[in-house]
């Protein structure tokens, strides 16, 4: 399993866009093969801050994510909302240790 954390940091003023539009993306990422888990979490103290929990099944699913339409469309039509680029923390899975969950 891979596990990428994305940081998110969006302008006030476009809080309620990027919600909508994310949860597209993350409904039809659900939904891919190489997808185990793909969160989406806003800040409690900061509501402009958000994390995108992503769990892949393999090494290459992000790339094939890349590939779909639902995360460039995303990824178009979110660019403008955000306050700073966003940023990624890519994660290897210790436990549980059978991957197969």
């Amino acid at each position: 399993m891979l596990i990428v954390h994305v940081s998110i940091h969006v302008h006030p003023e476009a809080v309620d866009a990027f919600i909508a539009a994310t949860l597209v993306n993350v409904r039809q990422s659900a939904l891919e093969p190489g997808v185990a888990r793909f969160d989406f979490l806003q800040q409690q103290d900061d509501p402009t801050r958000f994390q995108l929990l992503e769990v892949y099944r393999s090494a290459d699913a992000p790339a094939r994510h890349k590939e779909t339409a639902h995360y460039q469309q995303w990824r178009d039509t979110v660019a403008g909302m955000m306050a700073e680029p966003r940023t990624s923390v890519k994660f290897d899975n210790l436990f549980p240790e059978d991957e197969g969950w």
